[in-house]
């Protein structure tokens, strides 16, 4: 499968002017050499640092937002503990990330089991929509997968085009090919020949393209019409979820498959939507202290007018 329209390694790159980002990316590369253990140290010593900074406070506050919409009942004890685990987590997702890019295979199959893999492997020539909520694991998640069942993966593309090109090279060690997020139709392609295509439903991209169902306890979360585009253009592909989960215990990482959900008695945007959404809840409840909260995930309010919910 030809790669042409994916950012290709310019000699430029090598210029003095990248000398400094490319002696950063080697001395992450040495530090993702130690043991998992203390590599699980440090991640969780930076997520404690990160805690500290303004720019992490400032993030904080977001999740707290987000948690407290979306569990408004759950007692604030309980909340406070997911945030300050979810805080921790972040610098963990950074040492992850570098395990996703440049580990061996020796390696991540060392420190990762997964379950499920019957329900990728049994689903004959059909495109298989997989879907991979934004959990700060799901880098990993992905190259885990990807060593037993290579999909093609979905990105924004990075501003910059150097570290651009690093996380397209980093990812192709999970995917056999990545694509625009913003490439339905190259989604469609990959689906109607039988690909897997990652895909992760759970974002807020505002009014355009938008339909308004409930999230948790938020009645009307702007989502992506996407999920309907690409079951409508496709009907006999598969919606199969996952969950890359951090073992608590430190013994590595988990990936659970689940089998798939059934999408085909749907026909209104509204309704792919919400039973969409639904099964985003059910896999961040695997793990909901590993998800993004950080993000603004209730940003977008039905009327234009509103006032945002995190003022």
């Amino acid at each position: 499968m030809t790669k042409n329209h994916l950012p290709q390694f310019e000699k430029s790159y090598l210029l003095p002017k990248h000398w400094g980002f490319w002696l950063a990316v080697g001395l992450f590369w040495l530090i993702l050499c130690l043991p998992y253990p203390i590599l699980r140290k440090i991640g969780l010593g930076l997520g404690w640092l990160f805690s500290k900074l303004k720019v992490g406070k400032r993030r904080a506050k977001i999740a707290r937002r987000n948690l407290e919409l979306a569990f408004p009942d759950m007692p604030l004890q309980q909340r406070e503990q997911i945030l300050q685990e979810n805080l921790n987590s972040v610098g963990m997702a950074i040492i992850e990330t570098g395990m996703a890019w440049f580990w061996s295979d020796r390696r991540i199959r060392k420190w990762s089991k997964i379950e499920g893999l019957e329900h990728l492997k049994n689903q004959g020539n059909n495109g298989i929509i997989f879907v991979g909520v934004h959990f700060l694991t799901l880098e990993l998640g992905a190259r885990i997968v990807g060593i037993h069942h290579q999909g093609i993966g979905v990105y924004r593309p990075n501003d910059n085009p150097l570290f651009n090109w690093l996380q397209v090279w980093g990812r192709l060690r999970s995917n056999k090919d990545m694509l625009d997020r913003k490439d339905l139709r190259g989604m469609v392609k990959a689906l109607k020949r039988g690909e897997t295509i990652w895909y992760a439903p759970d974002h807020d991209y505002g009014h355009k393209n938008a339909v308004f169902v409930p999230f948790f306890a938020v009645p009307d979360a702007a989502t992506t019409t996407g999920s309907y585009f690409l079951l409508h253009a496709v009907p006999n592909a598969k919606v199969v979820p996952f969950a890359p989960l951090r073992n608590a215990d430190g013994s590595g990482y988990t990936v659970s498959i689940s089998p798939a959900v059934d999408f085909s008695d749907l026909a209104d945007p509204h309704d792919v939507a919400l039973r969409m959404n639904q099964l985003v809840e059910k896999e961040i409840m695997k793990g909901v202290e590993q998800y993004m909260w950080l993000h603004r995930r209730f940003k977008t309010r039905p009327d234009k007018t509103a006032p945002s919910l995190y003022d």
